[in-house]
Order: C-alpha cells, then structure tokens, then sequence
C-alpha cells in the first residue's frame, strides 16, 4: 500500500502558537471573540490528537505516513516520456 500523505505535526504546532500568543491577545478584550479563538484551539489540539492516533493505527498496520509539508508535494518517481 502506497503511504499515507498527512499534514506535517509542526504545522498544527505553528498554528495553535499563532493562535495562543497572538490572536488570543489581540482579542483578550473581546469575550466573544476570545471564546471563539479558545474553541479554534480547541479543535485543533483535537485534531493533532486525532492525527497521532491515525498515525499509530498506521503504524499497527503496517502502512506508512508521508508527512507533508505543502500540498505541493511533488512525487519522487520521474515521469517517463515517449520521443
């Protein structure tokens, strides 16, 4: 089986830091805006976790995981053409 392309851990990693030291502060004297960053953050240490428990279930399975830093990943094989 072909391996798995997932994002990167270290862009969940630079997204929650954004949003914790940055966004956080620049919203902290708005209530609404701040409960609606904490739940952005939130979602995205539960989908980190989610991520990991892929990883390790691949892992079991003995599939592999391609961690991907773009989504314009090229792929390792050359292209073959025909003159």
């Amino acid at each position: 089986m072909e391996q798995i392309p997932l994002p990167s851990p270290v862009h969940y990693e630079l997204l929650l830091q954004l949003l914790e030291r940055q966004t956080m502060s620049a919203v902290s004297q708005n209530p609404d805006l701040r409960r609606q960053v904490n739940q952005l953050i939130i979602t995205l240490r539960k989908a980190a976790v989610q991520q990991k428990q892929l990883e390790e279930i691949c892992q079991f399975s003995s599939v592999g995981v391609d961690h991907r830093w773009s989504i314009n990943h090229h792929n390792a094989e050359k292209v073959v053409t025909s003159d």
